[in-house]
């Protein structure tokens, strides 16, 4: 069992598995963009968020950790000049892990990890699609308000056409009722 064990060791040591966590992080930073298999995916999630955390307050303390992480001066300056301003936002959550099937050698679960706010195509879905609340007043007595006079003349006759075919169905049915009631007075009157 694993009662409190918090870190994916991945099978390696510890010089070797912060080593190669530093190395995929670096790929992630410069790329955008990496594909492994779904352990690392999740290990190194746990790697970076805290490194882009960091990198939303531009400090010399949080670069120099940062470079101690991830032990690449290039890296660092990418991830605290460009990431952090795209980032600089969002609470929480800078990477997606998106599984992308089984390898073809050893039949390993491979994942694709990216950052959140680089993936154009999920970012204009989402400003496309704005979802509205229902607080408050309607659109429509809000803009029916800001009409001009001359507009409320002009869309006045609209409105009476679309309420006279509505009235000349309701005679309609009052002739059918009245029809009804004529058939029924001469009914009686032939008897």
């Amino acid at each position: 069992m694993r009662h409190g064990k918090k870190v994916i060791h991945l099978g390696r040591k510890v010089a070797h598995r912060k080593s190669m966590l530093a190395n995929m992080a670096c790929s992630l930073i410069e790329h955008k963009r990496i594909n492994t298999t779904l352990t690392k995916a999740k290990a190194l999630k746990q790697f970076i968020e805290p490194l882009v955390t960091k990198s939303k307050s531009d400090t010399t303390h949080n670069r120099r950790n940062a470079f101690s992480a991830l032990r690449d001066k290039f890296a660092v300056s990418e991830l605290f000049n460009d990431i952090a301003q795209k980032v600089g936002d969002r609470p929480g959550g800078y990477t997606r892990v998106v599984r992308m099937g089984n390898r073809l050698g050893d039949n390993a679960s491979m994942a694709m990890i990216e950052l959140v706010d680089f993936n154009e195509v999920y970012n204009n879905e989402k400003e496309t699609t704005k979802k509205s609340t229902r607080r408050g007043r309607s659109k429509k007595t809000a803009n029916e308000s800001d009409i001009a006079p001359e507009k409320i003349s002009e869309t006045a006759p609209v409105a009476t056409e679309e309420k006279a075919p509505a009235a000349k169905s309701e005679e309609n049915t009052d002739k059918k009722v009245d029809n009804s009631n004529d058939s029924t007075t001469d009914e009686a009157d032939k008897k």
